[in-house]
């Protein structure tokens, strides 16, 4: 029941499901006292992601098993089993793990997909931030601290003196 798509940037294996838990069964089964429905306990292939679990206990997945026809079928994520509630065997036998199988393929590309695009925006911000940086440092550099030209002021200097000395300063 393994995913059958991989995508760049998605986690380092599929996501899929591995084998079922038989001894979290109801200990009825196959006699008369055996229930219609339960809950079957299926081991994933690797730890399942936040992003991963909203998205296999989210609205979609829901849609997807009615649209199959399974939809008293419920999945839940707990640690690394994916509790199926609302099943059989028999149900899980004639289709409702390919269905099972083909969601948590599609989970996998879309957040594949989606981290990867997210990559590449961060990548990009990061380009611009440095070269933001490096404008910033050019244009600090070409700042020079010297002081004016004192070709000018060497005149104004020069009136400056002689008006002190003829008492244009007013002190005595």
């Amino acid at each position: 029941m393994n995913a059958q798509v991989k995508s760049a940037g998605s986690s380092p294996a599929l996501l899929g499901l591995r084998s079922i838990l038989v001894t979290t069964l109801p200990s009825e089964l196959m006699t008369a006292d055996a229930p219609d429905r339960y809950t079957v306990e299926a081991v994933f292939t690797r730890r399942v992601e936040p992003d991963e679990i909203a998205a296999i206990e989210g609205n979609e997945t829901r849609a997807q098993l009615s649209a199959h026809g399974y939809s008293t079928a419920e999945l839940r994520v707990s640690d690394r089993r994916l509790e199926i509630y609302n099943t059989n065997l028999e149900e899980l036998r004639d289709g409702l793990a390919s269905v099972i199988a083909e969601r948590l393929g599609d989970i996998d590309t879309h957040l594949a997909i989606q981290r990867d695009a997210d990559a590449h925006r961060f990548q990009d911000a990061s380009h611009r931030e440095i070269a933001r940086a490096a404008a910033v440092a050019v244009l600090a550099a070409s700042i020079v601290f010297t002081p004016p030209d004192t070709g000018d002021l060497g005149d104004e200097s020069a009136r400056v003196s002689d008006w002190m000395e003829e008492g244009g300063s007013g002190r005595d």
